[in-house]
């Protein structure tokens, strides 16, 4: 392939600054409208695509989740947009426009083909079918060589121990017969603690039952270990039970023939990086006295202990601590 010249580069490089000013990229709101950049297009490709995931309007817009989940709740506080459960996947919410979206919509399209017509009937000719070809091939040209460019940095995850099999992936979100893998796990893990009885692991069970619904939403999610269909390992984040922008990590479980083989530490990467992406401000979890390995996992990853007491929610009287990580 031949190295294109300094000067196309600097033609195509100026071409391209003089494109953002006309389209008006610079402004504060685009497309006559009180929209940001984002904005319009979010709404472009929500219209274009009802029923767009979240997770694909991040790979459209080429944004971070977090910055797509804070436009998409500013898009559905404006009333332009809702988000509908999948009825094949709980976990997954389609993006479509409402009414007022759709005038939004119709507003801004408008706009981008009036720009449009006004430019190419100044060209001449059939230049403006190669103008056409050829902003469509620069274009898929700039995507190709961001795919194929240097890779940015990789999130630092802990590394398993070679003994760890290579058939128990991570997996997110909600997975089919978690809620009675998790509760179970944490009956026989916190029995010689708590005791037997079905208080502690049922109002375990009670407590997922409510999260479980809500885990779709941006700020939850769960990440679990899965062999076959059973889940033998998961922690959650509950980014909405607490309020006060407080993340609270809930069911950290493993099981024991799991423990000591760097799994626990990676479920709680997963789950730490998922709360400084979304800004929060502290994370709180609640644990029992005498966990000593999961109390020493939790420091190393800037825990502390911010409260002790005496607690019968679980059927027995326990020694209950809370530990806070504020944002570093």
């Amino acid at each position: 392939m031949t190295a294109p010249s300094p000067d196309l580069v600097n033609d195509i490089r100026s071409a391209s600054r003089q494109l953002v000013r006309e389209f008006g990229f610079l402004d504060k709101t685009i497309a006559g409208t009180d929209l940001s950049g984002s904005g319009v297009h979010a709404i472009m490709e929500i219209g274009l695509c009802p029923g767009i995931t979240a997770k694909d309007l991040c790979n459209r817009l080429k944004l971070e989740k977090s910055t797509v989940s804070r436009l998409l709740k500013s898009l559905q506080t404006r009333g332009d947009i809702v988000q509908t459960q999948s009825q094949t996947d709980g976990r997954s919410f389609g993006l479509s426009l409402t009414p007022a979206g759709l005038e939004t919509f119709a507003r801004v399209d408008k706009y981008g083909n009036d720009q449009a017509l006004r430019a190419l009937s100044r060209i001449e000719g059939r230049q403006a079918e190669v103008v056409a070809r050829s902003m469509t091939a620069y274009a898929e040209a700039l995507g190709t060589s961001q795919d194929t460019g240097p890779a940015s940095s990789p999130d630092l995850l802990p590394e398993l121990s070679p003994d760890v099999p290579a058939d128990l992936p991570i997996v997110e979100g909600y997975q089919t017969g978690m809620i009675g893998d998790i509760a179970a796990l944490h009956a026989r893990t916190h029995g010689p603690i708590i005791g037997t009885g079905p208080t502690f692991e049922s109002v375990v069970s009670r407590a997922m039952a409510e999260f479980m619904p809500r885990i779709g939403n941006p700020a939850n999610n769960s990440w679990s270990v899965v062999e076959g269909s059973e889940v033998i390992g998961s922690i959650s984040i509950d980014g909405e039970d607490l309020g006060g922008n407080i993340a609270h990590l809930r069911w950290f479980i493993l099981s024991e023939r799991l423990r000591g083989k760097g799994l626990g530490k990676v479920l709680l990467a997963r789950a730490l990086e998922h709360c400084d992406r979304h800004g929060f401000g502290e994370i709180h979890l609640w644990t029992l006295k005498g966990l000593d390995a999961a109390r020493a996992l939790y420091e190393r990853n800037g825990f502390v202990l911010a409260d002790e007491y005496a607690g019968d929610q679980w059927g027995k009287e326990v020694t209950e601590q809370m530990f806070v990580r504020k944002r570093p």
